[in-house]
């Protein structure tokens, strides 16, 4: 185990598995964490709603935000490749308080999202197998969400291995059937055997030509919603072959992959529903919530329906389990540091994996699940909309520390410049300016399902669980043994991240 030399203490190992992901099992469980399945069921419809047959164009302005950022995590991972990601990189390039914040940040977001896929993935579960009426009783969808939480919670407790293979078998799963469900449907389309909605596809569909810069804001917003997850690529970096390369090569190639299978998707879903206001079109309002699993029984008739509706369940499960992986693994390098408790830091001595966190993750989101749940089912749904401000936040944390930690190389080469410079500071302004535009929207009262005291309930509840993290941060610096982080001591631009066969480079910083 080699490390930079420095006067400061070494960090202790922290006990994962080390060497048990290459490039495709690390890209996976990016891939995974997205959801891609359900997050295009559950957003194209309101993309054409914004911007009409333009959603390919949003998909590809989305996804330019999306890569920079993912560009400053793979600089940052090349030097750093600590499982903390956001949270030990925004420590060490932007001090303690900045970085324990965006640590929080990656922790809310889980949250967030594993309460909401767990219910996405019960009812479609329920709703695949032509249970439609239970699907509607909120008790028994509840009670099928939590179990999907805690069988997910008990699966990445039990293994990075086992995770990777479940998540190799949905994964693919998923990519076979939408792509298979788009290669189908744009046969038909060019056949002229689609019905008389259809429409052909046109080049112009990938321009924004001729959109108000408030209908690109909110399409984008939704866009970047679906692209979101993909950083789990990292948070598993110390769990992965070549950690200094193959995380950032996996997260570049996840978005890579889900931008070309979104925007095919989009263009066959488009061509072959059209954009009529009855039957399977796009602009019929009875299929905005989900525009891919209405097209099933036009298509190839109820087989075709079932498996849809089974790959949006599955597509969500999937995400429930890779959303614990980073959050987990997030708080278990802030105990290691001293930012949280120590009972943080406990790994599991057999299977490798934060065992405490991973508990506490899969409780905490259950706890948040039930609780909203049995409260106000709107407040659920207006949770997953607030989503984009936790996870701007702190993707624009990661990309200026970014820029930040290298400005005294930033001007020694060409590379340097774009890759740890320029394209790091395009992504936080990218992520600064969806930070900004979200927040202003969700102040709306009539911006969600809940509002309270005139402001919209999906800023609230967005800004609130953000804000939860000052007092939490404070609560823990005021506590004696967690004193020193809070201090710069345990935690700092010169404190090595040392990691299993990791090598810093030569010549480095």
């Amino acid at each position: 185990m080699s490390s930079a030399v420095t006067d400061e203490p070494p960090a202790p190992a922290k006990g994962l598995s080390s060497g048990s992901l290459g490039l495709w099992g690390n890209t996976v469980i990016g891939l995974a964490s997205t959801a891609p399945a359900y997050s295009l069921a559950a957003t194209l419809g309101y993309v054409v709603l914004a911007v009409g047959e333009k959603s390919p164009a949003m998909f590809l302005i989305a996804f330019v935000p999306m890569l920079l950022t993912a560009i400053a995590y793979r600089e940052l991972n090349s030097v750093m490749p600590d499982c903390g990601t956001t949270f030990t990189w925004g420590s060490k390039a932007l001090g303690p308080w900045v970085g324990w914040l965006g640590g929080w940040g990656v922790a809310v977001s889980g949250i967030i999202v594993l309460a909401n896929v767990a219910e996405v993935a019960a009812v479609y579960f329920l709703r695949a197998f032509g249970l439609d009426e239970v699907a509607e009783s909120r008790i028994a969808v509840l009670i099928l969400g939590v179990g999907f939480i805690v069988a997910m919670t008990w699966v990445s407790y039990r293994g990075i291995i086992v995770s990777e293979r479940l998540q190799n078998v949905l994964v693919v799963f998923q990519f076979i059937v939408l792509g298979g469900l788009s290669i189908l449907a744009l046969w038909k389309v060019y056949a002229g055997t689609a019905g008389p909605q259809a429409v052909l596809p046109e080049w112009s569909w990938f321009s924004p030509a001729g959109l108000t810069s408030s209908a690109i804001a909110a399409a984008v917003i939704l866009c970047l919603f679906i692209y979101w997850g993909w950083d789990a690529c990292l948070a598993v970096n110390e769990e992965t072959k070549d950690l200094a390369r193959t995380p950032g090569r996996a997260a570049v190639l996840a978005t890579v992959i889900l931008l070309v299978t979104y925007c095919l998707v989009a263009v066959a879903v488009q061509a072959y529903a059209g954009f009529g206001t009855t039957g399977i079109g796009l602009n019929n309002e009875a299929n905005i919530d989900d525009v891919v699993t209405v097209l099933g029984g036009p298509m190839l008739g109820p087989v075709m329906a079932f498996i849809l509706l089974l790959v949006i369940a599955v597509s969500a499960t999937a995400s429930t389990q890779t959303t614990i992986l980073p959050t987990a693994r997030g708080t278990l390098a802030m105990a290691i540091y001293k930012a949280v408790p120590g009972q943080f830091a406990r790994v599991h001595p057999v299977f490798k994996t934060p065992s405490f966190s991973t508990i506490v993750m899969g409780v905490t989101a259950g706890v948040f699940y039930v609780v909203l749940k049995l409260l106000s089912e709107d407040a659920l749904f207006d949770s997953i909309a607030s989503l984009g401000l936790a996870v701007a936040f702190y993707y624009a944390v990661t990309a200026l520390a970014c820029v930040v930690y290298f400005w005294r190389s930033i001007f020694r080469s060409a590379r340097n410049f774009f890759l740890r410079g320029l394209f790091p500071v395009l992504g936080f302004l990218g992520m600064l300016w969806a930070f900004g535009i979200s927040a202003r929207d969700m102040l709306d009262p009539e911006y969600g399902y809940t509002s309270f005291g005139g402001i919209g309930g999906v800023f609230v509840i967005g800004v609130g669980m953000l804000a939860l993290g000052v007092p939490l941060m404070v609560a823990c610096a005021a506590k004696m043994s967690l004193r020193p982080f809070f201090r710069g001591e345990s935690l700092n631009r010169e404190t090595p991240v040392l990691v299993p066969d990791f090598e810093p480079p030569h010549g480095g910083l």
